[in-house]
């Protein structure tokens, strides 16, 4: 569980670092992007793992989202991985923008070649985690977790299977139904297969029709000028699931914002806060 610093500068009395390590769960090389606040010199603090959407690394998040301001004054560490595999030379892998590099879908595939390498939930939710409390003063009781887009999906079913872990769920432009739109059964289908039945793992609409909970409010903040909105993002399908099954959420359609890192940086003040809340002692 070794890391190779590449990079750390000094922010808002933190550091903002990139780090570098070996992930046995992925079998290969993996980036990811630490923001430590300035509380952090002196006393371990609450983690938000963030998720990234499509074509994203590490890096898209950690310079374009500003979020390091918001908790610097919160005192949360913020954890910011890359979304796949890298380096792994699969046939086909480059070829897309929604499958593949980039394109990892928070998912365990079960389907060869992807089996070998694309075993985003275990790390996200296992090798990550551990190789953080590790190596950072990050709290293992205190977390939190949030996303965009595809990482959007890979917060609400991450979160929704380990509720126990995770204080708080929030998502900016999720995927939540990827089993009934084009970008998940694209992903879901070269990743786990033809049946279907296997799907639901990695849907949170499914999971919350099949009874996953999560005990607090669900925060979710959708555009209204996000072009991907009725072809790919459905929130209405998720917000009838949870309407149903007694599920806490806030869907708040937010008029006129896209789908871009204009629309998460001017809500994510707001996301961390609300992680802050669940995540203070």
């Amino acid at each position: 569980m070794t890391i190779t610093t590449v990079s750390e500068n000094a922010c808002f009395g933190g550091t903002q670092g990139v780090y570098e390590h070996r992930a046995e769960s992925l079998d290969c090389t993996m980036r990811f992007a630490v923001f430590k606040p300035p509380q952090s010199q002196s006393v371990p603090c609450p983690v938000v793992f963030w998720l990234s959407g499509l074509t994203c690394t590490e890096e898209n998040f950690t310079v374009k989202a500003g979020a390091q301001r918001y908790a610097a004054e919160l005192g949360l560490v913020i954890v910011a991985p890359d979304t796949s595999p890298r380096g792994v030379d699969l046939p086909g892998e480059d070829e897309a923008y929604d499958f593949g590099s980039g394109a990892g879908f928070y998912l365990d595939a079960t389907i060869a070649p992807w089996s070998k390498h694309y075993k985003m939930e275990s790390y996200i939710t296992g090798e990550l985690p551990a190789l953080i409390f590790k190596h950072f003063p990050a709290r293992a009781d205190k977390q939190a977790i949030s996303g965009h887009s595809m990482g959007g999906h890979g917060a609400l079913t991450l979160g929704l299977k380990n509720a126990e872990t995770y204080a708080s769920i929030s998502a900016l432009s999720p995927i939540v139904a990827p089993s009934q739109v084009p970008w998940g059964e694209k992903a879901l289908t070269g990743y786990l297969g033809d049946d279907k039945s296997v799907w639901g793992a990695y849907d949170a609409t499914a999971l919350i029709n099949d009874g996953h909970r999560h005990p607090n409010t669900i925060l979710i903040d959708q555009g209204t000028a996000d072009d991907f909105l009725e072809r790919e993002l459905k929130p209405d399908l998720f917000q009838a699931a949870c309407d149903v099954s007694g599920q806490p959420v806030d869907i708040r359609m937010q008029d006129g914002y896209d789908h871009s890192y204009f629309f998460i940086a001017s809500f994510i003040g707001e996301h961390l806060a609300f992680h802050a809340k669940h995540l203070a002692d």
